[in-house]
């Protein structure tokens, strides 16, 4: 870890490897800086003002990777790395990318999925893969000019994952082919602008199944080897190459971990099912899970004040919070003029209360509709060509990013976060999903007598007679502040008490059941390591007071 102490502060350097990997930057933060400190940092020697789409990862010791958080300390997160390096990278791909207000937010989308499609994470067929690499070889070099590129210049140039001889010939014929087409087929990419070719680009990429999935290799319930990947249309599994599985966000109900078993509970209309995935580690599990619920959060949340805590919601994953931090992407659309504002009036006063949640609510049982005008793009089939899996717009024409606004309303979801906020700050988030539907009112009885000209008074005692302290609202005793040691004493002292009669019924009793445990070596050990040493220190210490 590089640092060097001024006269008051110490100061860390880290180096941000940009999406283009021969581009690297050196920057300093004090151990007091968050993460959005060092994220606005990155983002404005790149003259990036749309910075919610993008991220800051890293990789710990144990090789896990991690996306660095922008409300908690970078020190606390990187602790002992050293050198501390960074990868700046899309954390949420938009939906649709032609709908960004910068072109140097488009061209950073556009090296992502450049990267993306070489490191084989953006998966598609050959005819798409033939045109995403002619357009890429446009926007490098320009339009083609035989007195330039001879030969086989496409080969010096790495754009896929398995670049065959016959994609390179194919990415070549399209980068002579004109725009307008030619008698012999589709048109190629030849008179676009380097503005042209990105935006066709990015118009093709946003259409696929892998558009914005990070893989994670998990199993399923049989052992076969899956592919989990979250982008902003739900979770998606793929077997090899071909997607087995789509959980729209609309159908998540929650989401939990127990251990290395990445959980999802859906919500159909006829039944409510689980999905378990296993992960190859705990940590794994949880990145997992913590990818899950931001990337949920930011495409159905309508707003980043109402969300919640989180908490893995199992017992082996007791202790892990997550608290979300940042716009969501309707805040970012609202700012953006391309969405209304959302009435607030329906929010009652306490609606920016925060609770915690066991675990993820993601949608009530009747998902509402929002007036987005704006959903989820078109998936393509693996199988099919380019052609045909487009959204209807000719390939010689520019989307401007209305072609691909038509469709339902997204959900909205979280059902913690779109209901009034309750009073009981008790219930846990599966009773509030289970009730929300449910009121319950305590029964009434209105005061008579010579003050009922003054409003009535309601009680929830029995009736009683009538005097003058019925005029008046009874005095209610303040609620009983949360004391952890109150909570915490006693839990302890239990548990302690139990393992110690259990300790005592097993080496002290001679109880024909617990013979078979009592000769196990694990038990015989623990006797005579430390029971029976405890034993003799407990009754010394006895005898030395009495």
């Amino acid at each position: 870890m590089f640092k060097s102490r001024g006269d008051s502060n110490i100061v860390y350097k880290c180096t941000v490897r940009l999406l283009e990997d021969t581009e690297i930057l050196e920057c300093e933060f004090h151990p007091s800086n968050k993460g959005k400190h060092l994220l606005e940092q990155v983002c404005q020697q790149l003259n990036l003002s749309e910075t919610d789409y993008f991220g800051l990862r890293y990789v710990d010791a144990a090789g896990q990777r991690h996306w660095l958080h922008v409300a908690k300390l970078i020190l606390k997160q990187v602790k002992d790395a050293s050198p501390i390096l960074f990868s700046f990278r899309v954390k949420f791909y938009p939906p649709n990318p032609l709908l960004l207000k910068e072109d140097v937010t488009r061209f950073q989308i556009y090296l992502q999925l450049k990267r993306d499609l070489l490191h084989g994470r953006l998966y598609c067929t050959s005819n798409e893969a033939a045109m995403l690499g002619a357009l890429i070889i446009q926007i490098e070099l320009g339009d083609y000019d035989p007195n330039i590129h001879v030969g086989n210049y496409v080969t010096e140039m790495r754009l896929l994952l398995r670049q065959t001889d016959a994609i390179e010939a194919r990415i070549q014929e399209l980068h002579r082919e004109p725009v307008e087409g030619s008698p012999c087929g589709t048109g190629g990419v030849k008179g676009l602008s380097t503005q042209e070719a990105e935006r066709t680009f990015l118009k093709i990429a946003c259409q696929l199944d892998t558009y914005g999935v990070d893989p994670h290799p998990v199993k399923d319930h049989r052992g076969n080897q899956l592919y989990l990947g979250i982008n902003h249309g739900g979770i998606l599994t793929f077997q090899g190459s071909r997607k087995t599985n789509h959980f729209k966000w609309s159908e998540v109900q929650k989401i939990n971990f127990e251990g290395r078993m990445f959980i999802v509970h859906l919500n159909y209309p006829e039944k409510k099912h689980t999905v378990g995935f296993k992960c190859p580690s705990g940590a794994s599990c949880r990145h997992v899970w913590c990818c899950a619920i931001e990337q949920m959060l930011f495409f159905t949340l309508p707003c980043s004040s109402d969300a919640c805590v989180y908490s893995g919601g199992g017992l082996f994953s007791w202790g892990t919070k997550f608290k979300y931090a940042g716009r969501t992407e309707r805040e970012i659309l609202e700012r953006d003029g391309l969405l209304a504002p959302r009435d607030h009036q329906d929010n009652g006063p306490s609606a920016g209360g925060k609770r915690k949640a066991s675990s993820v609510p993601a949608t009530p049982s009747t998902p509402m509709t929002g007036d987005f005008g704006y959903s989820s793009l078109p998936r393509s089939t693996h199988s099919a060509p380019l052609e045909e899996s487009g959204s209807g717009v000719p390939e010689n024409e520019v989307c401007d990013g209305g072609c691909l606004l038509s469709g339902p309303a997204v959900d909205i979801a979280l059902s913690c976060c779109d209901k009034p906020a309750v009073t009981c700050p008790e219930y846990s988030a599966r009773d509030l999903f289970e009730h929300s539907s449910t009121e319950s009112a305590a029964t009434t009885h209105v005061t008579h007598g010579t003050h009922a000209s003054h409003g009535s008074h309601a009680t929830h005692g029995t009736q009683g007679t009538h005097n003058d302290d019925w005029a008046r609202p009874a005095l209610q005793p303040p609620p009983r502040p949360f004391s952890l040691l109150r909570a915490f004493v006693p839990s302890f002292i239990f548990v302690w008490l139990s393992l110690a009669l259990a300790a005592l019924l097993l080496f002290e009793t001679d109880w024909p059941p617990l013979r078979p445990l009592k000769r196990k070596p694990e038990l015989i050990s623990l006797r005579h390591h430390y029971y029976a040493p405890l034993k003799e220190y407990v009754k010394r210490k006895v005898i030395e007071l009495f």
